[in-house]
């Protein structure tokens, strides 16, 4: 499968998340969504991250699935709402018309034994040393405007727990991957989500 969504299917894909964090948050029940389109049937990674005014809120993923993107969608909405970073500062109900989400699916994740041929603004990465793992989505170099040793170093020391440059040992294991990456911020001239029933 391409990494690329038709329009449709990207705000398809934000209303599901959209129902999905406003129940969660308000505690109901999130129902179980189904398509018959084959791209949502698709075993795909994906994140999904909750912004309010431009701060981060949630956000949660999985790189290698076992169910549809659909579903993996659906998860990870409920998940990011319930990020542990925000344990004692939970999104609230009255926090929703505020929150602006964010959906990025996955590309399979690639090992590279050259970090440094990455692409910032392109690749993300994960970074995985024994029991310990960090990734950071491909929008998080232009956001911070790191370089690429920044990015890899960041990644390590403050993701994954590692040593700033473990990325460069031979025993830590560097992966990349593209995401296809959009918001409801994207659509402006589409109703709006918030509002949708």
């Amino acid at each position: 499968m391409s990494n690329g969504l038709t329009e449709n299917q990207k705000i398809s894909l934000l209303r599901l998340a959209r129902k999905v964090v406003e129940a969660a948050v308000r505690g109901q029940a999130v129902g179980v969504f189904e398509s018959e389109d084959p791209v949502f049937n698709e075993k795909r990674g994906c994140f999904v991250t909750l912004h309010n005014h431009g701060q981060l809120r949630g956000c949660i993923g999985q790189f290698q699935p076992s169910q549809s993107l659909l579903r993996t969608v659906r998860e990870m909405a409920i998940a990011a709402t319930q990020d542990s970073r925000f344990a004692n500062n939970p999104v609230t109900p009255r926090e929703l018309e505020h929150i602006d989400i964010e959906i990025s699916v996955l590309s399979p994740l690639e090992k590279t034994d050259k970090p440094l041929g990455l692409e910032l603004g392109r690749h993300g990465i994960y970074i995985k040393k024994g029991y310990r793992a960090g990734c950071f989505l491909p929008q998080v170099a232009t956001e911070t405007g790191w370089s690429k040793e920044e990015f890899l170093g960041n990644c390590c020391a403050g993701k994954a727990g590692l040593p700033y440059d473990a990325w460069k040992k031979s025993d830590t294991e560097v992966f990349l991957f593209t995401a296809n990456v959009f918001g409801e911020k994207d659509f402006p001239q589409k109703p709006d989500f918030k509002n949708e029933n």
